[in-house]
């Protein structure tokens, strides 16, 4: 079973705590440009496994792709179980063509549900927060990155996107 979401990381960015001499104001510059691009990212919470794509827009095509990422990485004879939020390029036939894959949407309302959306908070504060980026290249990158250093650690992967809740259905 997995979680699945997408997030919009961009120019727009993140101002967090920093360390600051005592007694001085700290300052972080902001940008003012508005480039940006979004990620899809799915979590395993059960094995660590992850998979994401990172694209410039939010659509029913890209979701596909995404479903077929997954799909690809599900071990040959088992079926993968996606949840999903309510968006509307998660509705409807998204999975049509892709076999081992199910969607199943969460109830209305419940971002709380997903995990994956404490992911996207991590990103923001541990790995993208406090920077400008010169381009939307810059972003795919730093973005890129970010999400490679977050899963390049499994036991962390599993201990921020485990839910009690997920052993009654599994």
């Amino acid at each position: 079973m997995c979680f699945q979401d997408e997030a919009r990381f961009g120019q727009q960015n993140t101002t967090s705590k920093i360390w600051a001499k005592k007694g001085t104001r700290p300052r972080v510059v902001k940008q003012q440009q508005f480039l940006s691009t979004h990620i899809f990212g799915a979590v395993c919470p059960a094995t660590g496994q992850t998979e994401a794509i990172i694209a410039p827009y939010l659509s029913k095509d890209i979701m596909k792709q995404h479903l077929q990422l997954i799909s690809d990485a599900t071990p040959c004879g088992e079926h993968a179980v996606v949840i999903v939020d309510r968006a509307s390029w998660h509705m409807g036939n998204v999975s049509e063509g892709v076999n081992n894959v199910s969607v199943i949407p969460l109830p209305p309302y419940s971002p709380e549900l997903n995990p994956v959306e404490q992911v996207w908070a991590w990103m923001r504060d541990r790995e993208l927060s406090n920077r400008t980026f010169s381009d939307y290249d810059d972003i795919v990158e730093q973005v890129s990155r970010a999400w490679n250093v977050f899963r390049s650690n499994i036991t962390n992967v599993k201990h921020m996107c485990f839910r009690a809740w997920t052993n009654l259905i599994t």
